[in-house]
């Protein structure tokens, strides 16, 4: 398995009064090449029109140099393809594309947006750039090594005009964005929460009401983190020896869920689980503690709140909600490790009935379990997520 993964993320915020963004990024993860795509686009005004544009532009370019095609074949297709806007009688997007190699070369392809920003170590990197005219447009190309850590920020001019006119003279200019940014920069911050944080510092600058489509993509390379969770008890008894051994047979953190699976956990490992009635928040049952477990929590309760959790994040946009960051209970505690932390996750799912919930004051059954299981995966593979869920 490849140690790098591309994480990334982005937040874009809609011009004010409109229903639509103008922006828009395309991903392509890591293809059968080892090869991974992002494209931001930046169509021309805002609105309905804006958003045809960019839309057009960021799926025809990732898809393109998804395929290997040339810089100039794309740019030229895009050109040929594009509605010509019947007021301003021209057919315009920007975009910024950035491509890393299998080989670990990056290929930063940009046209009109602001200069990609590029942290290497947390201080800005000032990376090669040269100059070519393609189909009449002049476009930036860079070709140099990736290094781990390295953080790429791709922004709409939205980002440089925050607070022009308003709260600063000539907008948030480059220079001070990578200020702000080496501020604010922390080695295990992840692609989204550094995009989140330069698009809130925008949505201030602009007083809560964005004058231009926003919009902050963000790749990060890092290692990868493998996470594996477990949820139940094996429907087969007998089977409880060799499902904890494939369990801690595999590398990264452990996470147990569940009163049952927390005791067979323990007397695998020869210990006992020692419990905290610690109720950090009312709604959420105390973790407990094994030697050997990195985090150990209640089952379904928690993970119903893990769910909502991932829900809003993975689909989240426009408005990312942190608030779970930092929370020790124990639904916060499994969102930072699967969310913020892992690029690869296990779920190891037990279809044994819990006789606790056979309760008729706690109508809980197996169906709801796998049904979280079920969404938890789909959330984490829309979050970029290598997800594998092994049912017993």
């Amino acid at each position: 398995m490849d140690r790098l993964f591309m994480e990334n993320g982005y937040i874009s915020l809609n011009k004010m009064g409109e229903e639509l963004c103008g922006d828009r990024v395309e991903v392509k993860p890591v293809n059968a090449n080892g090869d991974f795509t992002m494209v931001l686009a930046d169509g021309l005004g805002s609105g309905v029109k804006a958003n045809i544009l960019s839309t057009l532009t960021s799926k025809i370019i990732a898809t393109m140099m998804d395929s290997d095609m040339p810089i100039e074949e794309c740019v030229t297709t895009i050109a040929q393809t594009l509605p010509v806007c019947s007021v301003r009688q021209v057919a315009y997007a920007t975009f910024t594309i950035i491509k890393v190699y299998r080989n670990k070369d990056v290929h930063l392809i940009q046209y009109d947006n602001p200069d990609v920003i590029c942290l290497r170590d947390g201080k800005n990197f000032d990376y090669p750039k040269e100059e070519k005219v393609i189909a009449g447009k002049k476009i930036y190309e860079s070709l140099f090594k990736i290094k781990l850590g390295d953080l790429f920020i791709a922004m709409s001019d939205g980002v440089i005009h925050a607070g022009v006119g308003q709260s600063l003279n000539f907008g948030w200019e480059r220079p001070n964005v990578i200020e702000y940014a080496e501020s604010r920069y922390q080695p295990d911050m992840s692609a989204k929460a550094m995009a989140s944080v330069l698009s809130d510092a925008c949505n201030d600058l602009y007083m809560g009401k964005p004058g231009d489509d926003t919009t902050v993509a963000v790749l990060r390379i890092r290692e990868r983190q493998l996470v594996n969770l477990m949820i139940g008890p094996p429907v087969d008894k007998a089977d409880d020896e060799k499902v904890m051994e494939l369990f801690f047979s595999k590398e990264g953190k452990h996470i147990v869920c569940g009163g049952t699976t927390s005791t067979m956990v323990a007397r695998y490992l020869g210990t006992t689980v020692k419990t905290k009635i610690d109720y950090l928040d009312p709604s959420i049952p105390p973790i407990g503690y094994i030697d050997g477990v990195d985090l150990c929590t209640e089952g379904v309760l928690t993970m119903g709140r893990v769910v909502e959790i991932a829900k809003a994040y993975a689909s989240a946009t426009t408005d990312v909600s942190t608030e779970w960051i930092g929370k020790r209970d124990g639904a916060s505690l499994i969102s930072q490790m699967l969310f913020e932390d892992a690029t690869d996750v296990n779920l190891f799912v037990g279809r044994a009935m819990n006789p606790a919930h056979q309760n008729p004051n706690m109508p809980i059954d197996l169906s709801i379990k796998l049904r979280l299981i079920e969404d938890l995966a789909k959330y984490l593979e829309q979050m970029g997520k290598h997800v594998k869920v092994s049912f017993y």
